[in-house]
């Protein structure tokens, strides 16, 4: 039977010091430093420009949404977070601000 279970032995008295609390300390706030400098704060810079860019949108600029849409803005309301695009002379869609993901150079949509 011992050829698949390994006998155990108990560890005597005195053998090794306990780990210290304090090395654990320093390793979680290490842990927590790289969390803050490789996720948190990359991200966090990410939603600021967005919230930028999506206060700074106004009539005439030409956007990508985030469904691959280019047109260019024809109504932009304040109180409500819906804008207007044309995206051609003849459809016009309407979408939340939020889903604009870049504001393009003039003359885009004529260069496409």
């Amino acid at each position: 039977m011992s050829l698949f279970i390994s006998t155990a032995h108990a560890q005597t008295a005195g053998g090794s010091a306990q780990g210290g609390g304090i090395e654990m300390l320093i390793m979680l706030a290490v842990f927590g430093l790289i969390f803050y400098f490789l996720l948190y704060r990359p991200q966090a810079k990410r939603v600021k420009e967005h919230k930028n860019l999506v206060a700074s949108l106004s009539k005439g600029d030409e956007v990508l949404t985030q469904g691959g849409l280019v047109g260019k803005i024809t109504k932009v309301t304040d109180e409500k977070d819906f804008i207007e695009i044309a995206l051609n002379e003849t459809n016009d869609i309407i979408v939340q601000k939020a889903s604009v993901t870049a504001v393009l150079p003039k003359g885009t949509m004529k260069a496409v």
